[in-house]
């Protein structure tokens, strides 16, 4: 697989294939969403939008970076977020960094959102991609985020070789500095356990997939089953 990795300001033109990384928190914070029971998340360009979003659809569940902040519902943190029954429910999620780089290659072919609680499914999706150039957006600090950058070699490398041992790229990320920002509460909006959620592989059997639906950029969750599950007989 030809594969590149850039900062989201690197970008100079729509990829085929996108994945955007953010281990702590978006794209984490995205994946229990899913599995508290939420049908989609749309990605909201700025906090504007996405209380106007809010307000246009009171029975949506807004979420946001740092502090809670009125309009919206909670804020970006798996620790949090795993507590709220989201069945049915629509989420609006605007963060520093995750958000903005899915809306960054909004126009490539296939944008795929990562972390590591998604790594396999997204390596086992990205092997139906056979050909194709992979561009991993490094969405954290500029491009610089080490976590996130783990991860993205992580997932890369599993799509060659699937029993790639994660213990090296998750050592990387627990010594990044979001990790320690989080662990000190130099953020806020925090949950005590969002490190260690974050650092959780494979935790669900889905990939997150990005798609325009007119005009908002919209991630659903896809099943990505083992070439060697079986059906019941």
């Amino acid at each position: 697989m030809d594969t590149r990795f850039l900062g989201t300001a690197e970008l100079s033109e729509a990829p085929s294939v996108a994945v955007v990384v953010d281990v702590m928190r978006a794209f984490t914070v995205a994946a229990w969403a899913f599995a508290q029971g939420a049908e989609k998340i749309v990605l909201a360009e700025s906090l504007d939008e996405a209380l106007a979003l809010k307000a246009g659809h009171p029975d949506w569940v807004a979420l946001k970076d740092g502090a809670p902040a009125p309009g919206f519902d909670t804020v970006n943190s798996p620790g949090l977020v795993r507590s709220v029954d989201l069945g049915g429910r629509t989420v609006v999620q605007k963060t520093t960094a995750g958000t903005v780089g899915a809306l960054a290659v909004k126009e490539a072919s296939l944008v795929l959102c990562a972390s590591f609680v998604v790594a396999e499914a997204t390596a086992r999706l990205l092997r139906t991609c056979e050909g194709d150039r992979v561009t991993f957006v490094i969405t954290g600090e500029d491009g610089q985020a080490d976590e996130d950058l783990a991860c993205a070699q992580y997932i890369a490398r599993r799509v060659t070789e699937a029993g790639t041992d994660a213990a090296e790229y998750l050592r990387r990320a627990a010594e990044s500095r979001a990790a320690a920002d989080l662990a000190q509460g130099v953020r806020q909006g925090v949950h005590p356990d969002d490190v260690a959620l974050c650092l959780e592989v494979d935790r669900f059997p889905f990939a997150m997939v990005a798609t325009l639906e007119g005009p908002l950029m919209v991630l659903r969750p896809c099943a990505m089953h083992s070439p060697t599950d079986e059906a019941p007989v």
